[in-house]
């Protein structure tokens, strides 16, 4: 089968020379925060392989750490591979496996490959050495396996307290990888657990747990972010020295890092926890579930993934290269639409009395999608930015005297402008030209300048949220994340909408014209427009 990456490559050579019969992935957050865009990467990666390979791929639960996980993460991570359209194969948690893991654990003791350590947290940190200089053997080290195996057992049993003892498997403290300097695989930690409840007073540590879930799952490429690679040797060791009947293989591929992007779940956490942001479903959080309350359609994200690939260096990616893949769907598919953000009202004096109806393209890039009627009277509303009192040079928009045309309806004439005590425009005065309406224009008159506009007349009110980056730009790379935060990220406008959009279904995706992509959300009476990308394409692919 064609390769497409290096993981593939890796995978069609083992298929080739009979390594492995098939293919069998498992995508293993931990339930403790939501999914954020990172792990879209890895999503995709894992149940895309396993799909192409006529697979299998579980979504596993790494939950070997009870006092930061929540039954509430599982399910928000169930869902947001739902939403992404992924289907696994089964559902496994490393606290399936607990019993199994503590068996191996003792399997190393009784083979000698295994202690417990009388040493805190601190001083085992501080005799593991240096790059440059090897650790120092632990005093616990030589003890029998008679004295190691009654030690676990009353660590097991709630003995000693959180940090007491430790169990470290018995490697080689010269080794040049500190990974394998005599790890810790087992802690005494007294917390509550989602799953397991107060069943247990130790847990195994991620690097012993990972590769004994992988093998008893019957996992074949377990893959992983590029910051386990030094890990590696370690994931090896404990599937050769456990007694483990299936071998899996761990391959290493970059993470993906997005500029103006927490790209952290723990300072994700941290914005939810302080109120920063108003949950993790937030729009302008990166999590799963904030782009999809954002309205950022799912198969964009998977585009945007497919188009990153896969390497073996992490790199950065540019925000705005993620937002032309969101710009590039919403525009084949999202309806069209008008809105006035700022309103200044417009009385058009010529224009008959009542309601004229135009049509109006639902999406010019769908020639099944159509046309449907909007209204236009003397009273419109358009935006303050759209008339200028003193206009600069080449200035194509309303200014007294000047013409422009409105959107699929008539090009208008300001004749007249009515000022506020203070200087500013409260109304304009036009006239409009009925010779050249759009689609059947006899007039002569030539416009450069088109605007968007609504109807007074049935106007509905709407808040209009846009959206700016929770970070600051790539020039604050350097410093912490609370020193990059964006406090300004949210600008709320009270506008008028055309009518359509208050009774279109809840979360339908338009094209505000001329101001951006927006979704449909109603809070109470209250009909907001939510911003989900700008108009604008700020990606300039490479020529």
């Amino acid at each position: 089968m064609e390769a497409n990456n290096f993981i593939e490559e890796i995978i069609n050579t083992e298929l080739g020379e009979g390594v492995c019969e098939g293919v069998h992935t498992r995508f293993p957050p931990e339930p403790n925060g939501y999914l954020h865009i990172g792990h879209a990467k890895s999503l995709c990666l894992n149940f895309g392989t396993a799909k192409k390979y006529d697979g299998l791929c579980n979504l596993f639960f790494d939950d070997t750490n009870p006092s930061k996980e929540k039954t509430e993460y599982v399910e928000a991570i169930k869902a947001d591979i739902e939403w992404l359209g992924f289907k696994w194969h089964e559902v496994h948690y490393a606290s399936d496996f607990f019993d199994e893991i503590y068996e191996r654990a003792v399997k190393l003791i009784k083979d000698g490959k295994a202690f417990v350590c009388d040493l805190k947290a601190d001083e085992i940190s501080a005799m593991r050495g240096t790059l440059t200089e090897p650790g120092k053997e632990s005093p616990y080290r030589n003890r029998s396996i008679e004295e190691n195996l009654k030690l676990f057992t009353e660590m097991k049993d709630g003995k000693y307290a959180d940090g007491e003892k430790v169990l470290r498997a018995k490697i080689d403290m010269s080794s040049p990888n500190i990974n394998m300097r005599d790890p810790v695989i087992y802690r005494v930690l007294r917390a509550h657990h989602h799953r397991t409840g107060d069943k247990w007073c130790i847990y195994p540590m991620y690097d012993f747990a990972h590769p004994l879930c992988d093998s008893m799952q019957g996992v074949t490429h377990s893959l992983c972010t590029l910051e386990f690679e030094d890990h590696r040797p370690l994931y090896n060791w404990v599937v050769e020295n456990t007694g483990v009947a299936h071998k899996p293989r761990q391959i290493e591929f970059a993470r993906l890092n997005i500029t103006n992007t927490v790209m952290s779940k723990r300072y994700l956490k941290k914005l939810v926890e302080d109120g920063a942001v108003r949950g993790w479903d937030d729009p302008r959080m990166p999590t799963l579930t904030g782009l999809r309350s954002r309205g950022v359609p799912a198969e964009a994200l998977k585009n945007f993934c497919e188009a990153i690939g896969i390497a073996k260096a992490n790199s950065e990616i540019e925000i705005t290269y993620f937002e032309h893949f969101i710009r590039d769907y919403l525009n084949a598919h999202a309806e069209r639409a008008m809105a006035v953000f700022e309103p200044l009202k417009v009385t058009i004096s010529n224009f008959p009395d009542g309601n004229e109806m135009e049509e109006f393209d639902v999406n010019p890039n769908d020639e099944t999608a159509g046309k449907r009627q909007i209204s236009m009277s003397k009273h419109i509303y358009i935006e303050q930015e759209d008339f200028a009192l003193v206009p600069p040079p080449k200035y194509f928009r309303l200014k007294k005297d000047g013409y422009v045309r409105l959107k699929n309806a008539y090009i208008i004439r300001c004749d007249d402008v009515i000022l506020n005590e203070d200087g500013s425009v409260k109304e304009l005065i036009c006239s409009y030209v009925p010779e050249s309406r759009s689609g059947n224009d006899t007039s002569g008159i030539k416009v450069k300048g088109v605007i968007h506009w609504v109807n007074a007349d049935d106007a509905v009110d709407c808040e209009i949220r846009k959206y700016d980056y929770l970070l600051k730009d790539a020039e604050y790379s350097g410093q912490d994340f609370s020193e990059r935060m964006n406090y300004d990220s949210v600008h709320v406008y009270n506008g008028k909408a055309e009518p359509y959009l208050s009774s279109v279904q809840e979360g339908t995706s338009f094209q505000l014209l001329r101001k951006g992509y927006y979704k449909k959300v109603t809070e109470g009476d209250k009909l907001v427009l939510s911003e989900i990308v700008s108009l604008k394409d700020g990606y300039k692919p490479n020529k």
